[in-house]
């Protein structure tokens, strides 16, 4: 692996102090990253480009002098675009199509030192829970490589449970970095719409629903990410209040006793998979140990409105690209080169109307309202990510379903994660649980908008509890 044996052993902030202090130097850790790549990228398809020169280059020219400088880094192929290289979007509708400029997220990630020396997989403009598209494969779930690894950031997760990175970028429009994280047994947050900047170009992602920010082993990877990269650039439409502290001083410290909401089905009322609801069981006695008061509860909204809107909102901004991208290569917008059911859900997005678009918008402020009351009673909601465990490959193909279909059978899955894109609020999958065959189950939290501060307390406290980092697949 390189010159640098224990490069497994460490979060990105522990290789960064590696570097900072001269133990071990920039580039063997990212020959090790890339040997790690190398040795198991072929079983799992993580990673869809390889940047491997660039990153090189990028670290004779100076790692400069921020928190994870020289800590090797990917990018999810979604968006997130680094100037001068090719972005597929997971589609063969972007093929050809090469990055002019660096999304604001992206140079604020360099600014803290990461290299970047690959993109991951990603479902098609990241509509679907499973990493399974036409113009990239399957990724493959590195516990068990018959399974999902999730969606829409699966390549990240993917990428970070087969060790090749201790963290790695994703994107959350529904669940797309709680899902993965979930499938793959790592740590997931989605901070508070408006909390990360969606620049250069706009404003905001998917009418608000989508966000950026980190799959990672360490919970305190994710804080000192969290504050790396967020807060508004010049020109945002709105921003998330501004933290009192470091978001990384919060981890380790004490929580309090806090009122915990756990709920034993789905928001939408159905029922969790006897496993999944095991794992709620079981997080509930963990929290009480701890001092907690868990009550079972849940805020009452129309899960049915809310899965009707969120269809809505992306079917007409999968319109609004499709129709930027076929402008662009000067043809007609009629979705060559998408998969059907992506195809089709851009197609319905051109027949709504301005009315229905803002009816949906409305129908996730009303959420947005009951969520902030009944966060006046409780500090967190706990559930699982998602309904079941990991499904097996081939159960979510994209390119043989029609839109509406597929779109409710991904809906089926998700027993919470699009209610707090709806909201805004923030939420994360902790990696508490592991079925008998050991596939991960992760333990959704969600909190009040704004209130990153207490689920990273919270889940550095479960950390500490139930440690997970050394848990690893044998690949």
């Amino acid at each position: 692996m390189g010159g640098f044996g224990d490069y497994g052993r460490y979060d990105a902030l522990g290789l960064a102090e590696l570097i900072r202090s001269g133990t071990v130097s920039a580039t063997e850790v990212l020959e090790a990253a890339i040997a790690r790549a190398d040795a198991v990228n072929p079983s799992v398809n993580a990673i869809v480009r390889r940047l491997d020169d660039r990153a090189r280059a990028a670290i004779a020219s100076g790692i400069g002098s921020g928190p994870f400088a020289g800590v090797p880094f990917l990018f999810k192929d979604l968006y997130a675009w680094e100037a001068g290289v090719p972005t597929g979007n997971g589609s063969h509708f972007w093929d050809g199509f090469v990055a002019p400029v660096d999304f604001t997220y992206v140079e604020r990630c360099r600014a803290a030192g990461l290299v970047s020396f690959g993109r991951t997989a990603t479902s098609e403009e990241g509509v679907s829970i499973s990493t399974e598209s036409v113009a990239t494969g399957a990724t493959r779930n590195p516990w068990n490589l018959e399974r999902t690894a999730g969606g829409s950031s699966g390549g990240a997760a993917a990428a970070v449970a087969a060790g090749i990175v201790p963290m790695a970028h994703g994107s959350d429009g529904g669940g797309s970095i709680r899902i993965p994280a979930a499938q793959c047994g790592l740590f997931g947050l989605k901070p508070s719409r408006g909390r990360m900047p969606m620049g250069p170009f706009v404003g905001e992602g998917w009418g608000g629903l989508a966000t950026g920010h980190v799959v990672s082993r360490s919970v305190r990877d994710s804080a000192a990410m969290l504050d790396a990269t967020a807060g508004p650039a010049p020109g945002d439409p709105y921003a998330a209040p501004a933290p009192l502290r470091p978001y990384l001083q919060e981890v380790g410290a004490d929580p309090g006793r806090l009122r915990v909401a756990l709920h034993l089905d789905g928001l939408d009322g159905l029922p969790l998979d006897p496993e999944n609801r095991r794992a709620v069981e079981e997080t509930g006695r963990l929290l009480e140990s701890l001092g907690h008061v868990v009550t079972e509860a849940r805020p009452a909204i129309d899960a049915a409105a809310l899965n009707r809107a969120i269809m809505v909102i992306v079917a007409t901004n999968s319109w609004n690209t499709l129709a930027f991208r076929s402008a662009e290569l000067g043809r007609a917008p009629d979705g060559a080169g998408y998969q059907r059911s992506t195809r089709e859900i851009a197609e319905a997005g051109r027949t709504l109307t301005a009315t229905e678009y803002a009816a949906s918008v409305t129908t996730f402020h009303r959420a947005g309202r009951v969520f902030g009351q009944f966060f006046e009673a409780y500090d967190v909601l706990v559930s699982t990510t998602m309904r079941r465990p990991p499904f097996a490959l081939g159960t979510m193909l994209a390119d043989e379903t029609g839109g509406e279909e597929f779109g409710h059978r991904c809906q089926a899955e998700m027993p919470v994660t699009h209610h707090f894109n709806m909201t805004g609020c923030p939420a994360m999958s902790v990696p508490l649980h592991w079925t008998s065959d050991n596939l991960p189950v992760g333990i959704h939290v969600g909190a009040a908008y704004g209130r990153e501060d207490l689920l990273l307390r919270l889940a550095g406290q479960l950390e500490q509890a139930r440690p997970w980092f050394d848990r690893r697949p044998d690949l």
